[in-house]
């Protein structure tokens, strides 16, 4: 018997949920969202069953195995929690949630209740992440000593005044927007325990509408922004390794770059961004090189790969289904997202103190 989800939001995201848990073979029964419009347009073309305006509602379904949130920034703890705590299993868009603390509520409601909790870190589920996760789970890389993250965009703003340059609604801007790739790096370094972190966030261009972005929400003249449109960071873990980051929607840069280079022990790499040439590419991370050395010749390996269009976001959300039929591991922890949002915590806290922040 397939497992049943119910997604709560009705926005873009949706088409990559309900094609990745189709794909693993469960059936989404629900969708639910505040716009019973925009619901029953979201169930209609996704083939749904039902629709819900209210969360309480859906979630009092019996048959519901687990629960799709895909709102912004702001709900996705309060809603995790009112689901794991109805008894569904949970599979939050990211970032995980506003703050480190909200992550911690949301474990504390998913050991209370026995219940899985993942998110959509989809950089993850790419080719090229997927292939490289093997060859350093085989030992061909080495330990990662050092890494660099960077996804930066020169005119990338999504919009003025809407949620995602509102704070409270979105806990900040680029930093916690553009955490994929810090994510991504950290999964291929282990995920160690942060001990200290110094960074620096810009709001330069925040106001300047000449660098918002082709996609986000549209501009609210009343709305807020309020947010960073940069930060630069470095952290060090409690196994020795070093982390250097940099995210930004505007900073004036040549084009938009997004990749994570490694320097590992027996090798080091590269996966990136490929780019058209107006500077503005729909996919992510499409390149892998590797870098080793055979005697005194340095040896560079271009590694090519499917292209994937959806950016992983499809096999991420089979993964969380496959993860509670027990047919795959999961590609993501509650505890790594702890990790990940207490270094964006800092980050900021370092940014507004002038001071590296000791975990």
């Amino acid at each position: 018997m397939s497992l049943k989800i119910g997604v709560i939001g009705a926005g873009g995201m949706l088409q990559y949920h309900h094609a990745g848990f189709v794909k693993a073979g469960a059936e989404v029964v629900a969708v639910c969202d505040m716009s019973e419009e925009a619901a029953k347009a979201a169930a209609e073309e996704y083939g749904v069953s039902t629709t819900y305006t209210d969360v309480a509602e859906m979630l009092s379904d019996p048959s519901l195995d687990g629960v799709s949130i895909i709102v912004p920034n702001k709900f996705h703890a309060p809603l995790a929690i009112q689901c794991l705590n109805a008894g569904k299993h949970v599979f939050c868009e990211k970032p995980p949630a506003l703050n480190a603390d909200e992550v911690k509520q949301m474990i504390a409601a998913s050991e209370a209740n026995d219940k899985t909790l993942m998110f959509n870190f989809n950089n993850r589920a790419r080719p090229e992440s997927v292939d490289l996760k093997k060859r350093i789970d085989a030992g061909e890389i080495g330990e990662i000593n050092s890494a660099q993250s960077k996804w930066i965009r020169r005119t990338g703003i999504p919009g003025f005044g809407g949620w995602f340059t509102t704070k409270s609604l979105a806990g900040g801007g680029a930093t916690i927007d553009l955490l994929h790739m810090i994510d991504l790096t950290l999964y291929f370094m282990g995920y160690p325990k942060p001990t200290n972190v110094l960074g620096k966030t810009f709001d330069t261009f925040m106001g300047d509408t000449r660098f918002k972005g082709p996609w986000g929400i549209p501009d609210r003249a009343d709305g807020v922004t309020d947010v960073e449109a940069a930060a630069h960071g470095f952290v060090t873990f409690e196994t020795g390794q070093a982390l250097t980051l940099q995210v930004s929607w505007a900073e004036m840069v040549k084009r938009e770059e997004v990749s994570v280079v490694f320097q590992g022990t027996k090798a080091g790499g590269k996966v990136e961004r490929l780019f058209e040439e107006d500077g503005v590419d729909e996919t992510a991370i499409d390149t892998f090189e590797l870098y080793t050395q055979d005697g005194e010749k340095a040896v560079d390996t271009i590694l090519e790969h499917p292209f994937c269009e959806d950016m992983g976001r499809i096999d991420s959300a089979a993964n969380f289904v496959e993860t509670l039929e027990g047919k795959a591991e999961p590609l993501n922890t509650p505890e790594q997202a702890l990790h990940l949002m207490t270094i964006i915590d800092a980050i900021y806290e370092s940014s507004n103190t002038g001071n590296a922040i000791s975990l």
